[in-house]
């Protein structure tokens, strides 16, 4: 296991191991080498008026994105990949997928979509004139078609693990992979909400669990991971937790204090998170007594259980 240094620098080195930059994105880019980046991973700004970001108009918001995009491929490695996890603007109450116009400046950088990945959550504002949003996306891009993929370290338990073959030459072998199977592309993970164990003071804080999942079947150890948008530092816990380089700027104080504390503890194997590939919960094993269940401190009521299906 390589063990990383704790130091977190405030400006790119090749030799630091977590960097956080206290300022906009585009200031640290600009720092950045070509190439230099084997993953960015990012939740950028909604365009929705939270208090790190100004609202505007949507053709204003696409091209600040596009500045933002453009640095993005210019640092991104010949195999590198980028992953811009979004949800919807919001109007007026009618709703603009972010995904979709977002979409054409990618392709416009040359980059080729590989998949459109959905995150699905079970909370979130209830809405009264429209069904509740529950879900949000990943678009993964890649910079060619030889790039980094390595499936294996994010395989999920399969479905019938002792399924075999029933005929023909491969009778009584098992038909499915032992390592687990493809996780596909709907992802049911836990969002960050109040009684998360990871809950932090930022209002839209996306789970170390997606990002690990992506840091470990797009990169190799060593690699630079990069966030724009880094927020209170999950992109980074999750480089470096898997012995990857991490990096990103944030220009709200209050968020980077969290974030220079998160990767500290992390690094001292002290940051509480929720494991990767955990049930959401286990409904055979449920306590009346429970408020609080340990599958990553999701409140629920024990009286009113909803018999999801694990993550597989």
């Amino acid at each position: 296991m390589v063990l990383l240094s704790s130091k977190i620098a405030t400006h790119f080195s090749s030799q630091e191991n977590a960097v956080l930059y206290p300022g906009d994105c585009t200031d640290l880019l600009r720092e950045l080498p070509d190439h230099s980046v084997q993953l960015v991973v990012t939740s950028p700004p909604y365009n929705i008026g939270k208090e790190y970001e100004k609202k505007t108009s949507l053709q204003a918001y696409l091209e600040e994105q596009e500045k933002v995009i453009a640095e993005c491929v210019r640092v991104l490695a010949p195999q590198g990949s980028l992953c811009w996890q979004v949800g919807n603007f919001v109007d007026n109450g009618a709703i603009v997928p972010l995904d979709s116009v977002l979409y054409p400046i990618f392709v416009q950088h040359g980059l080729q979509m590989r998949n459109r990945i959905i995150w699905h959550f079970e909370h979130g504002l209830h809405c009264s004139r429209r069904f509740s949003g529950r879900y949000e996306t990943i678009i993964w891009f890649t910079k060619s078609s030889d790039y980094v993929f390595n499936l294996d370290p994010v395989r999920v338990p399969q479905k019938y693990p002792g399924k075999k073959y029933f005929k023909g030459p491969k009778a009584g072998q098992y038909s499915c992979n032992p390592l687990g199977k493809n996780p596909g592309d709907l992802w049911m993970i836990p969002n960050v909400k109040h009684n998360h164990v990871e809950k932090t003071i930022h209002p839209c804080q996306f789970p170390v669990e997606l990002v690990e999942r992506l840091v470990l079947s797009l990169t190799n150890k060593g690699d630079w991971v990069l966030d724009p948008y880094v927020g209170v530092g999950t992109s980074i816990i999750a480089a470096v937790r898997h012995n990857r380089k991490g990096m990103g700027a944030e220009i709200v104080p209050k968020y980077l204090k969290v974030a220079e504390e998160r990767i500290q503890l992390e690094f001292a194997g002290c940051l509480k998170s929720r494991p990767m590939n955990k049930p959401v919960y286990d409904p055979l094993n449920i306590r009346k007594t429970d408020s609080i269940n340990e599958l990553g401190g999701e409140l629920f009521d024990p009286e009113e259980v909803c018999f999801q299906q694990p993550l597989l």
